[in-house]
C-alpha cells in the first residue's frame, strides 16, 4: 500500500507537479479564451452579416456549441481518468485541444469555401469543448490528491488562477494585434494567437509525459479498486453529489464565462469603447481576479467552502447587474471596478467551487463524478450565457447580467439547504467523501504546521 503523505513530498517533485499542470490548463484556457476576445472577427470571416450585432450573435453561438460537447467530453475523459490515470486525462485533453485550436487558424473563410467554413469552425469549436470538459476537474484531481489536507483549497485555487492569467493573457495577445491596421486584424491578425496553440501544446505535454500518477490513483490501482465501469457507479451511488456539482457549476463556469468571454464583447459592441481600451480594462480585470482566487482559495482552508462559496453566490446575484452598469459607463476606470465587483465575488465561487469538486466525491469515482456535474452545467446553464447576454444587451443596454443574476440566485437558494461542508473530507484511495471530519482530520496540523506541504 502507498501511504506516503502528501505534505512530505519533495518540494521539486510539488513544484514539478505544480508548474506542469499549471502551464497545460493555461493553455487550455487560453485557447478557449481567445476565441471570446476574437469574436468579433471571426464572426466577420465566418458569419458575414450587415449587421455586425447579427454576426456576433452566431459567433457567440458558436461558441455555445462547444458546451454541448463538454458533457460528452465530461463522461469520456472522466472515466478514462478514473480507469487509466489521472496523468493519462491530463495528457489527452491538452493534446486535443493545442491541435484543435492551431486547426483553426489555418481555416479558410467563408468567402473562400462558402457554408463549409462555418460547419468545419464548429467541428473544432466541438472538438475543443470535449476536451475542455475533461481539463478543469482532471486539472484539479491531480493537484489535490497531491496537496497537503490543510491547503487542498489554496492548491486547488491555482486552477481558476492560472485560467484567469490566460484571459488576461489572451486579453494582452489581442491587446498586441490591435495596433494592426483593422483590414489586417479582420484578414489575418486574428489567426496570430491561434497559431501560438501549437508550440504551448507541445510545451504542456512535454510536461505532462515526465509526471506520475498521482498516490490516489497508484494506490486503487495496486489495490484492485480501480471501477470497470464509474459512470454508472457515478449514476447508482454519487447522485446527491452529483446534484450539489451541478448546482455549484452551473454559477461557477456563467461567471467565468461572463468575464472571459462575454465582457469584452460587451465593451465593444454595446458600450462602444475602443478597442485597445476594452481590451484593457478586461485585462487589469482579470489579472486582480486571478489574485482573488488563491485569497479566496486559503481562507477556505480556514473558515470552510460553504460559507465562502454561499456568499460569492449571493454576491453574484446582488451585484452583477451592478458591475456590468458599471462598465456601461463607459468610463474605463469605472468599467475596471464593475469587472473587479464581479471578480471578488466570483473568485469566492470558483475557488471553493473546484476544490469541492473533489471533495464531495470518493477516489474510484472522481473525476467521472466531478466532470459530469461539471460539464452538464456548463452545458445546460452557462453554455447559453454569452448568447443570451449578448441578446439581452441588445434589448437594453443594462440588461445582459440580468441571467447571471437570476442563476445565482436560483442556484444559491437552492445549496443554501444542501450544500454540505466539505474541508475535511477524506480523499485517499480507501475512503469515500464523506461530510463528517474524521478523527485525524480534526487533530491535523494547521497549515502553518506543515511546512513546505502545498
Amino acid at each position: 500500500m502507498i501511504t506516503r503523505d502528501p505534505a512530505t513530498t519533495p518540494a521539486t517533485d510539488l513544484r514539478r507537479r505544480l508548474i506542469a499542470v499549471g502551464v497545460g490548463n493555461f493553455i487550455e484556457w487560453y485557447d478557449f479564451a481567445i476565441y471570446g476576445f476574437f469574436a468579433v472577427a471571426i464572426g466577420a470571416n465566418f458569419f458575414p452579416s450587415g449587421d455586425p450585432t447579427a454576426s456576433l450573435l452566431s459567433t457567440l453561438a458558436v461558441y455555445g456549441v462547444a458546451f454541448l460537447m463538454r458533457p460528452l467530453g465530461g463522461f469520456v475523459i472522466g472515466a478514462i481518468g478514473d480507469r487509466r490515470g489521472r496523468r493519462f486525462a491530463l495528457v489527452f485533453s491538452v493534446t486535443m485541444m493545442g491541435l484543435a485550436t492551431a486547426l483553426i487558424a489555418f481555416l479558410p473563410n467563408f468567402a473562400t469555401i462558402g457554408i463549409a467554413a462555418p460547419i468545419i469552425l464548429v467541428l473544432l469549436r466541438g472538438l475543443q469543448g470535449f476536451s475542455a470538459g475533461g481539463e478543469y476537474t482532471g486539472s484539479t484531481a491531480f493537484l489535490v490528491e497531491n496537496s497537503s489536507p490543510q491547503r487542498r483549497g489554496l492548491t486547488a485555487s491555482i486552477i481558476p488562477f492560472t485560467g484567469a492569467i490566460a484571459v488576461a493573457a489572451g486579453a494582452g495577445t489581442a491587446l498586441l494585434i490591435a495596433n494592426l491596421p483593422a483590414d489586417a486584424v479582420l484578414s489575418w491578425g486574428w489567426r496570430l494567437p491561434f497559431l501560438t496553440a501549437l508550440p504551448l501544446t507541445l510545451l504542456g505535454l512535454y510536461l505532462r509525459l515526465k509526471l506520475e500518477d498521482t498516490e490516489v490513483f497508484r494506490e486503487l490501482k495496486a489495490e484492485g479498486a480501480v471501477v470497470t465501469a464509474p459512470i454508472r457507479t457515478v449514476m447508482t451511488s454519487n447522485a446527491k453529489a452529483l446534484a450539489v456539482a451541478f448546482g455549484l457549476s452551473a454559477i461557477t463556469v456563467l461567471g467565468f464565462y461572463y468575464l472571459a468571454a462575454y465582457a469584452v464583447n460587451y465593451l465593444l459592441v454595446t458600450v462602444a469603447m475602443a478597442p485597445p481600451t476594452a481590451l484593457t480594462v478586461v485585462g487589469i480585470g482579470a489579472l486582480v481576479y486571478a489574485c482573488f482566487c488563491p485569497l479566496m482559495g486559503s481562507l477556505s482552508d480556514r473558515i470552510g467552502r460553504r460559507p465562502v462559496s454561499l456568499i460569492g453566490g449571493i454576491g453574484l446575484a446582488l451585484f452583477s447587474v451592478p458591475a456590468f452598469l458599471l462598465m456601461l459607463t463607459g468610463n474605463p476606470f469605472l468599467a475596471v471596478l464593475g469587472m473587479l465587483l464581479f471578480g471578488v465575488f466570483q473568485a469566492m465561487h470558483i475557488s471553493t467551487t473546484t476544490v469541492m469538486f473533489i471533495e464531495l466525491f470518493p477516489a474510484e469515482t472522481r473525476l467521472t463524478g466531478s466532470s459530469i456535474g461539471y460539464n452538464l452545467a456548463a452545458a445546460i446553464v452557462a453554455g447559453p450565457g454569452p448568447l443570451i447576454a449578448a441578446a439581452l444587451a441588445a434589448v437594453s443596454a443594462g440588461l445582459p447580467a440580468l441571467y447571471m443574476a437570476v442563476v445565482a440566485a436560483v442556484c444559491t437558494g437552492l445549496l443554501f439547504r444542501s450544500l454540505p461542508e466539505t474541508r475535511w473530507n477524506d480523499i485517499s484511495a480507501n475512503s469515500g467523501a464523506t461530510s463528517e471530519p474524521t478523527d485525524a482530520a480534526r487533530t491535523a496540523p494547521t497549515s502553518r504546521e506543515v511546512g513546505r506541504g502545498w
